[in-house]
């Protein structure tokens, strides 16, 4: 079951997943265009590193742990590069999703939701 999971995280998750992270990347800097301001000049710093990540850490370990997995191989190396995968993803995700709460109030839509609760 394991092995299965970390197929389809490699195939067809990474051509999903890869080329979606990639045109929102693109989008973001796009729309920014040359705005200035704090906002923006963090979600810019933040997306080098979300790209870095993603491209150095978890597409290798997502492609290693499939071919572990495949091979029946669920030793410690396959235990730490599975830890190292989780941490980098969750580094990943609170990047991510930063940046989406910046672009939520770049568009002043975080603060109508903030009014109406209030």
């Amino acid at each position: 079951m394991i092995a299965t999971v970390k197929n389809l995280i490699v195939m067809p998750g990474l051509f999903i997943l890869v080329p979606a992270i990639a045109a929102a990347g693109v989008t973001g800097f796009a729309v920014a265009g040359q705005r200035k301001g704090e906002l923006i000049d963090k979600k810019k710093k933040r997306m080098p590193f979300i790209g870095a990540n993603g491209i150095l850490v978890l597409l290798p370990a997502a492609i290693y742990l499939d071919h572990l997995a495949a091979g029946g191989n669920f030793d410690t190396v396959f235990y730490l590069v599975q830890a190292l995968e989780l941490i980098a993803g969750s580094v990943n995700l609170t990047l991510m999703s930063l940046n989406i709460r910046d672009g939520l109030k770049m568009s002043g839509r975080l603060r109508r939701l903030n009014q109406t609760v209030a």
